[in-house]
Formats: structure tokens, C-alpha cells, sequence
């Protein structure tokens, strides 16, 4: 490709997933022959969520729920063909959001 970089964002709510995931795609484009930047962590996006434990009454009774999203973000620079094809084969684990750009 004509030095296009490809920038891959990943999201998962589980880390050990995400992370798992990340050094697959590492390891494949390094095998390939690309140049790989990363893995960044991103912020952890957290969601908080506070409900009434009781139907009726005592407000001040509450309980919290939290959703983490956790991100990282890999730049593969000056790809291959084989990479690409490589990348495209790859099947990830379940649960992990991924985006690809290619920037250049």
C-alpha cells in the first residue's frame, strides 16, 4: 500500500480480553513484516449507575452499578499486502468492538 497507516481502535468491557486481542494483532502484523506503534491504553470510560434498593421508601438506601469500558489504540505503520490479508483472517474474541481507519 502506498505508506497508508492503519489505525486500530479497541474496546471491550473485560481487560483480559481486550488485551488478549491486542497481542494477537500485534503478533500478526509483526509476522507479516509491518512496524506496529502500540498498544495505547485510552481512558477507561466508567458509567455509574444509582438506583433505589427499595421500592417504596428510604431514599437514602441506594446501590451503584458501574459499566468500565476499557480502550486501546494500535497504529500499524507502512503495511504490507500480506498484512492486510493477514488482519482480515484474524478472528477475535467475543465482546471486543473494533474500528480500523486507514490514515496517510
Amino acid at each position: 500500500m502506498d505508506s497508508q497507516d492503519i489505525r486500530i481502535r479497541l474496546k471491550a468491557f473485560d481487560h483480559r480480553v481486550l488485551d488478549q486481542s491486542t497481542s494477537e494483532i500485534v503478533g500478526t502484523a509483526k509476522r507479516t513484516g509491518a512496524q506496529v506503534r502500540g498498544p495505547i491504553p485510552l481512558p477507561t470510560r466508567i458509567e455509574k449507575y444509582t438506583v433505589l434498593r427499595s421500592p417504596h421508601i428510604d431514599k437514602k438506601s441506594r446501590e451503584q452499578f458501574e459499566i468500565r469500558t476499557h480502550k486501546r489504540l494500535l497504529d500499524i505503520v507502512d503495511p504490507t499486502p500480506q498484512t492486510v490479508d493477514a488482519l482480515m483472517k484474524l478472528d477475535l474474541a467475543a465482546g471486543v468492538d473494533v474500528e480500523i481507519k486507514l490514515k496517510g
